[in-house]
């Protein structure tokens, strides 16, 4: 119960790698907000956790729905101790092919929505505060046809770092975790467009050294150790949990054909 008294806001909250932290962190004794875009999916999420978790629907791109968070997570919670940017989108976007649209909304999703969410919420972070952003392997994997994806997750990456370096005098810490392939709705279209999460797994797991795909509670308790008191010393870190993914000796090809 390492979270006890704790207070954690997670976007993107209602499936995936967000989910599992919830759990964990409701497990760890905290209070959780998650949010999500699709009522049903985060009415589903929030019965599924319990009557501990304050569920708010918003769209993280609009600055009135941020505004509504801030002001529903101080009203629930008075402040918070925790954020766990992880909401993100993905989708191909091809040079030679792709639509300014299409570009973009994953742009606009998985990089300047985090940077104002961690904004909207900022006069909320307490002092030890600890923020934690959701990054990917996918920034330096090279993998064709990923542009928009890749180079978001890329920024994010730097955006901690920025972010570590402002936050270090009021004593709160910015770190990121670096997932690889999981076992989460996004995965989906990983591999091949349209296949099932199994598929996509069979696919990728003979070039994955440990030989499968995560799991999104292993890449959970990567997020709740970060945000936790053993972490106490570490800002702009990076903990990457992808079954050897970047380390393995075919480098960036790991998941290419």
């Amino acid at each position: 119960m390492e979270l006890q008294g704790k207070t954690a806001l997670i976007t993107g909250g209602n499936s995936g790698i967000g989910l599992a932290t919830a759990r964990l962190m409701l497990a760890q004794g905290a209070r959780v907000a998650i949010t999500g875009r699709d009522r049903a999916k985060l009415d589903e999420a929030a019965t599924e956790l319990g009557g501990e978790v304050l569920a708010l629907q918003a769209d993280l791109n609009n600055s009135d729905d941020l505004a509504a968070i801030a002001s529903a997570v101080g009203k629930a919670f008075g402040s918070l101790d925790i954020v766990f940017a992880n909401a993100g989108i993905s989708g191909p976007t091809p040079l030679g092919s792709t639509t300014y649209e299409a570009f973009r909304n994953i742009v606009d999703t998985n990089l300047t929505a985090v940077f104002f969410t961690v904004q909207s919420v900022l006069p909320l972070l307490k002092e030890g505060s600890s923020i934690v952003l959701n990054g990917s392997v996918m920034r330096e994997l090279a993998v064709g046809g990923t542009a928009a994806y890749s180079a978001t997750k890329a920024g994010v990456t730097g955006m901690a770092k920025v972010f570590a370096t402002e936050l270090a005098p009021r004593g709160i810490r910015v770190n990121t975790v670096i997932p690889g392939a999981t076992r989460t709705p996004i995965w989906t279209r990983g591999a091949r467009a349209g296949a099932t999460l199994d598929a996509t797994e069979a696919h990728l797991a003979p070039r994955i050294p440990m030989g499968r795909l995560a799991e999104a509670d292993e890449v959970a308790n990567a997020v709740v150790f970060l945000a936790s008191p053993r972490a106490s010393g570490m800002t702009a870190a990076e903990i990457v949990v992808d079954g050897g993914t970047i380390g393995a000796p075919s480098g960036g090809a790991i998941f290419r054909g």
